[in-house]
């Protein structure tokens, strides 16, 4: 393996040089500043902010709303996460044992991942529109009277299964890529064995595929927690009663439509927090469970 070296010691900096910008001025920068304006508090005319320490998070863990977003958001994460990753891991085993049309079968997976996220989640409201979606008159007439806009477990469904099926694709595409990397003769060894296909798949396939689920796993939840607001925004706008106001969402409606910018700030702080400790424990603890 030929090893570079540069002898000017300024190139390698130039040459990071606009993605370090890019960082700085679209990730760091904004971050800094969230953190900041979660210590001030603004007065109702935005004018004159005052410095008040952990106050606007003191605050947030006292308020049932933020509790509720966080219970929310739990919820649906885990949801979007096991039903993309199920259903994307489901495809590519059957493309996997198909022999024929199999490039075909992947192009048409692989479209839903090129729908902006708000368009997916307006095309999942008009198929389950209550007044003229195809959905609730099939539910219908098997006595299931489907109304998203009041019943909260109905509203989640809805947004849990348009940004599932955002992310099946994404998935889709890692799952096929890593049993395509899978020996087919360890599979047809176990087959000689007298192993039969559910066994196969549970002690040699999806093993092998531990690397893959991880990645996949840390992918998702950070893409439910962030990527989502677009879904949840042009479906349900957090509704009804709170029921699908996840925090990211919540941290676009304090700050942008109730304008209390100080505690929106805190949220996203402790948002970014969690997703954090999330991918830490991921990568120090689940990780050692993957098998290369």
């Amino acid at each position: 393996m030929k090893r570079t070296i540069f002898r000017n010691q300024l190139l390698p900096w130039l040459l990071l040089a606009p993605q370090l910008a890019i960082t700085f001025i679209f990730f760091l920068w904004p971050a800094a500043q969230a953190v900041w304006q979660s210590f001030l508090r603004e007065d109702a005319f935005g004018i004159n902010s005052t410095f008040v320490w952990f106050e606007n998070y003191r605050r947030l863990w006292g308020s049932a709303e933020y509790l509720n977003s966080m219970k929310v958001t739990l919820i649906f994460a885990v949801s979007v996460t096991v039903l993309s990753m199920g259903v994307a891991l489901l495809m590519a085993v059957a493309v996997d044992r198909m022999l024929r049309s199999t490039r075909i079968y992947t192009t048409l997976l692989v479209w839903p991942y090129a729908v902006a996220p708000a368009v997916a989640g307006i095309l999942w409201w008009f198929i389950f529109n209550p007044t003229v979606g195809i959905m609730p008159y099939v539910l219908g007439q098997m006595g299931i009277r489907w109304n998203h806009i009041s019943n909260p477990d109905q509203a989640m469904t809805l947004v849990v299964i348009a940004s599932a099926w955002k992310q099946i694709s994404y998935n889709f595409l890692f799952f096929v890529a890593g049993l395509q990397a899978i020996p087919a003769s360890l599979r047809e060894a176990a087959a000689i064995d007298g192993a039969g296909p559910i066994k196969r798949f549970f002690t040699i396939t999806f093993p092998l595929l531990s690397p893959t689920t991880f990645f996949l796993l840390v992918v998702n939840i950070v893409y439910s927690m962030f990527e989502t607001f677009a879904v949840i925004d042009s479906t349900t706008e957090g509704g009804p009663a709170q029921a699908t106001n996840i925090m990211v969402y919540k941290v676009y409606f304090d700050g942008f439509i109730g304008q209390n910018m100080g505690s929106s700030g805190a949220q996203s702080v402790i948002l970014m927090l969690i997703v954090i400790a999330l991918t830490v424990i991921q990568f120090r603890y689940v990780e050692k469970k993957v098998e290369y």
